[in-house]
């Protein structure tokens, strides 16, 4: 197999969510979903707010009920930037999201039912100028389907969701994005692999009831990152057992990881070893938190070992490493200061404030404002 260097993005067509353009060549949007109960108006609206600052491009709304479809004119109202309706069984609740101004709605071909109601979506959907994702995930499959491939085969993902890319393209529809997500990685993987040969469509990516922090983000990692680097994706969404507010920031990791995504601060640390003299976990972990809101693209790092830090960690922008009381400033390799320990991160946030022109978040770090100069 003959294998090129920087892979390629798969080619795709364009959707507009809003604001943001998806697929296209454009940056790779993150997405992310609300728990609460969106009869909540309060509620849904501080979460979803949280989650547009936690770095969320697009945030998915579920639709219980008809009590919650006539609560979305509500929501739409106090949130301008994208939102998506989440629809499952009840066709007429994504009648009732498109006439509240949402920006995208997600139906699932296992469950949204006969084909008419499909067609009644896509034609309100049209004249509202709004697009479709088709959902397709472990958990709804059509029965065919799953009588001619069982649960798992990505044969199935696939064969499900073009099925309704069908139905849509027979109304000459083709504001689509399409997922197939899948609990098992290796499904997931092949699915969207054999997807991508099959259309043009932007794609959505994803590992479906992943799981719990550590092990959701661990699969979504593998899962997501290997379809990116293989050029395949369009947008992302991490999906856990957790508080939500987690799911925007491991998405905005895996895009760093994969040199997809270049603005915010880039925290690399060394793991520590019986050299480390130091006490470095929580140094790193504070660092982190203060400068996660940050947006300007830098590379930090926090290292254990004084006399190879700096060498270690040349790529980055700027780091701190010490030991035994002592430490130092670098930049570019280089060390500029030399400093006691207990200033080291204090120092590093000063100089991260310089560089970006942004204010960190000492009280994410659990650190004292910055005194005013001549205090």
């Amino acid at each position: 197999m003959e294998l090129t260097y920087p892979v390629k993005r798969r080619k795709s067509r364009s959707i507009k969510v809003g604001e943001v353009l998806v697929g296209g060549g454009f940056p790779i949007a993150v997405q992310s979903m609300t728990t609460t109960d969106t009869r909540d108006t309060a509620a849904t609206v501080a979460q979803a707010n949280a989650l547009f600052d936690a770095g969320a491009d697009v945030v998915r709304l579920s639709v219980l009920n008809h009590e919650a479809g006539d609560n979305l004119r509500n929501i739409r109202l106090q949130i301008a930037k994208p939102l998506v309706a989440d629809i499952h069984f009840q066709y007429k609740l994504a009648l009732k999201a498109v006439a509240a101004g949402f920006d995208k709605i997600r139906i699932n071909p296992g469950n949204i039912g006969a084909e008419w109601k499909v067609r009644e979506v896509t034609k309100a959907c049209k004249d509202a100028g709004l697009p479709i994702r088709i959902g397709v995930n472990s958990g709804s499959l059509p029965q065919d389907i799953l009588d001619k491939y069982g649960h798992e085969d990505p044969r199935g993902f696939v064969e499900a969701a073009l099925r309704e890319v069908a139905v849509l393209d027979s109304m000459d529809f083709q504001d689509i994005c399409i997922s197939v997500k899948s609990t098992n990685v290796n499904t997931a993987f092949w699915a969207y692999q054999m997807l991508a040969e099959q259309c043009d469509y932007p794609l959505h990516l994803g590992i479906t009831e992943a799981g719990t922090l550590e092990k959701g983000s661990v699969k979504s990692a593998v899962g997501i990152g290997a379809l990116l680097l293989m050029g395949i994706g369009d947008t992302i969404r991490v999906s856990l057992t957790a508080d939500p507010v987690h799911e925007p920031r491991i998405a905005k990791q895996i895009l760093m990881s994969c040199d997809l995504k270049k603005d915010g601060i880039e925290v690399i640390a060394c793991p520590t070893c019986g050299r480390c003299q130091i006490d470095m976990i929580p140094m790193a972990e504070k660092v982190e938190a203060a400068t996660r809101h940050i947006k300007a693209p830098l590379k930090v790092a926090v290292m254990g070992c004084a006399v190879n830090g700096p060498g270690e960690a040349a790529a980055a922008d700027m780091g701190i490493s010490g030991g035994d009381g002592k430490g130092i400033l670098f930049e570019k390799g280089e060390i500029t200061e030399r400093l006691d320990e207990d200033q080291l991160v204090t120092r590093l946030l000063e100089k991260i404030e310089e560089t970006t022109g942004e204010k960190v978040d000492r009280a994410a770090a659990g650190l004292p404002d910055k005194e005013p100069a001549g205090a």
